[in-house]
């Protein structure tokens, strides 16, 4: 008797300590069967994270270490974003995390679940035929975007694509017979148009159809007229959605806010279930005291989230008043992503799970400095992955030095088709590495800016961001010269990234792609492969009108369609390897396309075929009336006029093509020590670029690059 005594003293002895320690793990838990009047301990958790936030807001005017949140596993419903401000910063020597319980999943969603479905009975008119006995409808009530079951995101009905006819404006769409009708609820309507160019994709809504005239009145400007694609004209590039005549496919929806009715052909044809609809476009926000007209901002600092999952949020929409950076691809200082950091130093959101939305997934807006995003997986989401959004041109320099690493990026832009993966705009000092970005519909990675023409326009397009009171009074024709004090977006470095199948619907566009930015950006050792879409002008690595002081160094271009790097002004080309260009429609290994070349360099790169080369260089030709320029005014770009030399050109099926190149380049007065040989990869054609033993590329002066370093780490940094 006393021996079983002893050893049931011993075990509550063992359970008190094993609570001890576990209760002292953390400073505050949240479970989903908690209760917000509970004390917060781990056996007696809060059920939501604002009442977490309001007891850490107490715990900290008086504890003098970190303080940290655990969030059990399951699932938190938001009606509302969580946002933290100045009360809930941390400090120097005091760090604040919110982080899931170890080895569990906390998921927060803004979606509301739609239940109450029935059988349609009575059909609607317009009613596809083959959707007849197919569709469900229930009563809902308010307006919603995006829809979701438990595979992810609904398609709403769409239409059969069209081109707009002769007259289309950016409110006024001119479309072909029975393309649109008068509606009952024709402002649910959505019109989805790539407007006259490649690079983007509006969503507008429906004021008006006449259908005697065929014109179609939209709410909200598109960024260009809605005219024929300008290098795809006869492609159909608009469409309409959420209209019951269009519901014709299984998985498709449609919304009538009229009689509040939503109509369903389930993915399988049963009773739906699990159906959600979105109430929020963000759910956490992190809020600084923005001074957005004045010099100075006051930021949270030292607040981190860690392991927490993200989904269900809303598609945004435009409006009359945003300012839109670089050809729209999105917006100045706009609350349309899960998380969001706006007046930030020293946070973090690291290992976390954002998808299934219908909008972006993280920003750092305005005020942002010394910032981690890292080994956060993003996925199916409607918008961009993650954005780094400065202050407008002006004098205000205060969205740098983040570090963005080992993020997964994948299957984004899924409704809006330009948004990118990683886009750093007016953002400057920044390290982005170490990231896996593929299978995005347009560019992967972009670094921006605001282009010097821009300067003299007020238009929703790069216009409205400028901070016209602090760049002073610029002249008609501002120079680069003029406006580069105010272009943040300088002495980036990306490296170690690696893309692959970027480019999948988009046209005229890149794996990373850099433009108005400022100088000093950095491009090394990324690893770029398979672009292999057929779709018009693709470029790897591409510096756009106007760019200059950048480097592109040690990438490696395999198998990408169309051409490998663009260069353009004084840009240095130097020690990449670009191997197996898919030729059609056109098939560059490098593309000098606006100069003078002054200050360039294109030296110490291999451009390298397992087949045939038609063209290693291709340069702007001569189309102005004085032969020294284009027909858009741009002056003339040879690789002549640039540093070039110690390069290797070479097709193994064909080598007397590198032999007709160099001796072009030499009649040039270039590529004097350039070679037309064999550089002797280990395995080009199964991603090996490392070189043998012999290789002559050695000799030249080209760095070996490993491409096993770019892309995911095991850990984050």
């Amino acid at each position: 008797m006393i021996k079983k005594t002893l050893l049931l003293i011993s075990c509550l002895l063992l359970w008190g300590v094993s609570m001890v320690m576990a209760s002292t793990g953390a400073d505050f838990y949240v479970a989903t069967d908690g209760s917000d009047e509970a004390s917060g301990a781990e056996v007696a958790p809060f059920a939501t994270l604002e009442r977490a936030r309001d007891a850490v807001r107490e715990l900290r005017q008086k504890k003098v270490g970190s303080i940290t949140v655990l969030v059990r596993g399951g699932v938190y419903p938001l009606k509302k974003p969580v946002v933290f401000g100045l009360q809930d910063s941390g400090t120097a020597e005091l760090a604040i995390e919110y982080k899931a319980y170890p080895g569990e999943k906390p998921v927060f969603s803004s979606g509301r679940e739609i239940s109450g479905f029935k059988k349609l009975t009575i059909e609607p008119e317009g009613l596809p035929l083959k959707a007849r006995g197919k569709v469900w409808v229930a009563d809902v009530q308010g307006s919603f975007r995006t829809l979701y079951d438990n595979q992810g995101m609904l398609p709403r009905a769409r239409s059969e694509g069209f081109i707009p006819l002769k007259g289309s404006g950016r409110d006024r769409l001119v479309f072909p017979d029975g393309m649109l009708k008068n509606w009952p609820n024709v402002e649910d309507a959505e019109i989805v148009v790539r407007p006259h160019h490649a690079w983007i994709v509006n969503i507008l809504p429906v004021a008006s159809v006449d259908e005697e005239k065929n014109v179609a009145l939209t709410s909200i400007d598109s960024t260009y007229v809605m005219n024929p694609l300008h290098f795809l004209k006869m492609t159909p590039n608009c469409w309409v959605e959420n209209v019951i005549e269009e519901l014709d496919e299984p998985g498709e929806w449609a919304l009538n806010t009229k009689c509040n009715q939503l109509y369903i052909w389930p993915r399988d044809d049963s009773l739906p279930g699990d159906i959600m609809a979105p109430q929020l476009l963000e759910l956490i926000r992190v809020e600084g005291r923005i001074d957005k007209d004045g010099p100075a901002d006051i930021p949270v600092c030292n607040l981190h989230f860690r392991g927490l999952t993200f989904k269900h949020g809303e598609r945004y929409t435009l409006t009359k008043d945003d300012a839109g950076l670089q050809h729209d691809w999105d917006m100045l200082d706009k609350g349309n992503a899960l998380v969001r950091l706006r007046g930030t130093e020293g946070c973090s959101i690291k290992d976390c799970h954002f998808l299934h939305s219908g909008s972006g997934a993280i920003r750092v807006d305005l005020h942002g400095i010394g910032n981690t995003i890292s080994g956060n997986h993003i996925e199916h989401m409607g918008g961009g992955g993650i954005l780094l959004c400065g202050y407008g041109p002006g004098t205000k320099d205060v969205n740098k030095k983040n570090l963005v690493s080992n993020n997964h990026v994948h299957d984004v832009g899924e409704i809006y088709w330009h948004s990118p993966g990683i886009m750093l705009w007016q953002s400057g000092e920044n390290k982005v590495a170490n990231n896996l970005i593929h299978h995005t519909n347009y560019t992967s990675l972009i670094v921006s800016g605001c282009m010097t023409d821009f300067f003299r326009k007020k238009g929703r397009e790069l216009g409205r961001t400028i901070r016209r009171h602090e760049i002073g009074s610029l002249s008609k024709s501002p120079t680069i010269d003029d406006v580069r004090p105010f272009l943040h977006s300088h002495d980036n470095l990306i490296e170690y990234n690696e893309i692959h199948h970027a480019m999948q619907k988009l046209g005229d566009g890149n794996a990373i792609y850099i433009r108005g930015a400022g100088a000093g950006n950095i491009i090394r050792r990324n690893y770029i492969h398979h672009l292999v879409t057929p779709m018009i002008m693709q470029c790897a690595i591409r510096t756009d009108g106007g760019q200059m002081d950048t480097l592109f160094a040690e990438n490696v271009i395999y198998k990408c369609m169309s051409q490998g790097i663009m260069l353009k002004l004084n840009t240095r080309v130097e020690n990449n390897f670009v191997v197996d260009v898919i030729a059609p429609p056109r098939g560059y290994y490098l593309s000098v396309r606006e100069g003078p070349l002054k200050g360039a360099t294109i030296q110490r790169n291999i451009f390298y075929s397992t087949g045939k080369v038609e063209d290693y260089i291709n340069e702007l030709e001569a189309k102005g009336k004085d032969k020294s320029e284009d027909r858009r005014g741009r002056a003339l770009a040879r690789s002549k006029d640039a540093d070039t030399d110690y390069n290797i050109y070479f097709a193994a099926a064909d080598p007397m093509s590198g032999e007709a190149m160099l001796m072009k380049q030499r009649a040039d007065g270039v590529d004097t020590h350039s070679q037309s040989v064999d550089p002797m990869f280990v395995d080009p054609k199964n991603g090996n670029f490392s070189f043998k033993r012999d290789s002559p590329a050695l000799k030249m002066g080209i760095l070996p690059i490993d491409v096993s370093k770019a892309g995911l780490l095991e850990e984050s940094p």
